[in-house]
């Protein structure tokens, strides 16, 4: 798809959330196995106006059934913060990772995934972008009659949603008291983050999947589609507001899985 595009279809309008298994010993520059075992670690970065609690029932699906799981807190202050936490939750890992990004969590690992433990990255309705891109650019121009994200106007650097729209926009198939909760306890997202432009996009070179969110009005799900395309992902949909890693964690936590199984027989060659 042409850049412009693409470009037309992005409409965040997010200026606008021991079961472990044995992993694989690996060292650090990403060698070789020293275990049967070659599952990587699995780390989930949230994105924009949450935290990483938002995980919670993937979480719990994959360390039942084994994975070495790890929720990175990025502070969402901006890209370099933000990449600088996932890489020191990369080193913690002590052997390969996938990397799990949502909204702009997909940024996140977009940059961080170049760290040569970064065996596989998976997009959960987020965005995907190219070598010099953001969040902000992304965005710039949105494709008429698209829903537009209640993003107030930033204060001091950081922008947050309209919490009386926030469950409409971001959340709307999940329970309402957990939605206004998230609401209520938003985490206010930096301006600096949301321009902070992708040097090397990690896609380019490493296995992607992508989760498809069909109800998102936060990101266009034909925004989502052709991002995924672009990078090459193996992708599937899913029924699901932007917050469907919240309402629905079966298939996120089953899509992370299949990345993780093809991973590992790649691994085990």
């Amino acid at each position: 798809m042409k850049q412009h595009t693409l470009v037309a279809a992005l409409t965040l309008g997010a200026q606008a959330a021991h079961a472990q298994t044995q992993p694989a010993v690996r060292d650090n520059t990403g060698g070789g196995s020293t275990n049967a075992d070659t599952r990587p670690a699995i780390l989930l970065i949230h994105g924009g106006f949450v935290d990483g609690s938002g995980w919670d029932g993937v979480y719990t699906r994959l360390r039942k059934d084994g994975y070495n799981v790890i929720i990175v807190q990025n502070p969402t202050t901006s890209l370099t913060d933000d990449v600088a936490v996932t890489r020191r939750a990369i080193d913690a890992s002590n052997g390969r990772v996938i990397l799990v990004g949502h909204s702009y969590g997909g940024v996140v690992i977009t940059q961080a995934g170049n760290d040569p433990r970064v065996v596989g990255l998976v997009y959960i309705a987020a965005f995907a972008p190219d070598n010099g891109e953001s969040v902000g650019k992304l965005i710039a121009n949105p494709a008429p009659g698209a829903p537009v994200p209640p993003i107030l106007p930033p204060v001091d650097g950081f922008l947050m949603l309209d919490k009386a729209k926030f469950a409409a926009a971001f959340a709307a198939d999940v329970e309402a008291s957990r939605a206004e909760f998230m609401a209520q306890s938003q985490v206010p997202w930096g301006v600096d983050a949301l321009n902070g432009a992708v040097t090397e996009a990690a896609w380019k070179t490493k296995p992607s999947w992508y989760l498809v969110a069909t109800d998102d009005r936060m990101i266009p799900p034909d925004a989502q589609r052709a991002m995924s395309k672009r990078a090459g992902a193996t992708v599937v949909e899913s029924p699901g507001s932007h917050a469907l890693y919240v309402s629905r964690p079966e298939p996120v936590a089953k899509l992370i899985a299949q990345a993780a199984a093809a991973v590992s027989q790649t691994a085990a060659k």
